[in-house]
C-alpha cells in the first residue's frame, strides 16, 4: 500500500469522517458551543499517533496517522485489529482509536522504492542529522546533497540526506570529505525492507504491533 493510495483514499473518504461527527479542534457542537477544551487540546497529537496497516494477509505494508486510519474505517476500506484505550469525542459520537488496522481487500504492493520526496527522506533517515547525530523535529531539518550540485550531484535516494541547519552550513558547497564531516552512514532508496525495519522500531513502544511484526 503505497502513500499516496492512502492518501487519495483520505481525501476521498474525508466527509464520511465528517458525517460521523468527528470534531476537531475548534469545531462547535449544534447548539454552538465549543467541544471541552481537555478534548480539543488532546486530539492534535492523538490524531497523529501511528498506525499499523496490514495487507488483506496480515503482512504489515505501512504505517499512517489515526486520522487517516479512521478514514479508512469509516470508509469501510479496513477493518479494526488492535484498538488504543483512547477514544475520540463529537458532539454527537465517540470513536475508540485503532492501534492496528487490516485492509479488507488485498492490495498488490510492488517491489520498488517510495517516491523521492523530503517526507520520505526524513522518515528514512530517522529525523536524524546525517552529519551531527542528532534528532530533530521535521521543521528543524533540511535536505543535503552529498555531492553538491554545483559538483554534478543529483537529487536521488543516495545523494540526499537529513541535515541539521548548522551542519548544512558548515558544510557549505562543499563534500562531506572537504568539510571535515562524516556521514553516519551510506544513503540508500526507502525500500519495503527499510519501512519494515522502521515498523518494528515503532513497534518496541507498542505491544499491540507485536505479534504482527516479530516472526
Amino acid at each position: 500500500m503505497s502513500a499516496r493510495r492512502l492518501e487519495s483514499w483520505e481525501s476521498r473518504g474525508r466527509r464520511a469522517l465528517e458525517a460521523s461527527g468527528t470534531a476537531s479542534a475548534g469545531s462547535e457542537s449544534p447548539a454552538g458551543s465549543r467541544i471541552h477544551n481537555s478534548i480539543v487540546m488532546r486530539r492534535p497529537s492523538l490524531m497523529q499517533e501511528p498506525v499499523l496497516v496490514l495487507n488483506a494477509t496480515y503482512e504489515p505494508i505501512n504505517v499512517t496517522a489515526v486520522r487517516r486510519a479512521m478514514v479508512l474505517l469509516l470508509k469501510g476500506v479496513a477493518q479494526a485489529e488492535e484498538m488504543h484505550n483512547s477514544e475520540v469525542h463529537s458532539a454527537a459520537h465517540a470513536h475508540r482509536v485503532p492501534s492496528v488496522i487490516r485492509l479488507l481487500a488485498y492490495r498488490h504492493i510492488p517491489q520498488q522504492s517510495r517516491a523521492l520526496s523530503r517526507k520520505n527522506i526524513l522518515l528514512r533517515d530517522r529525523n536524524t542529522c546525517q552529519f551531527c547525530g542528532a534528532v530533530f523535529p521535521s521543521s528543524e531539518l533540511t535536505l543535503d546533497h552529498v555531492v553538491p550540485r554545483s559538483r554534478g550531484g543529483r537529487s536521488s535516494w543516495e545523494n540526499l540526506v537529513a541535515c541539521c541547519y548548522q551542519c548544512n552550513n558548515s558544510k557549505g558547497d562543499r563534500t562531506p570529505e572537504e568539510a571535515g564531516l562524516k556521514l553516519a552512514r551510506r544513503p540508500r532508496p526507502f525500500t519495503l525492507h527499510t519501512s519494515r525495519q522502521l515498523m518494528r522500531l515503532i513497534g518496541h513502544r507498542d505491544e499491540r504491533w507485536r505479534k504482527y511484526l516479530f516472526y
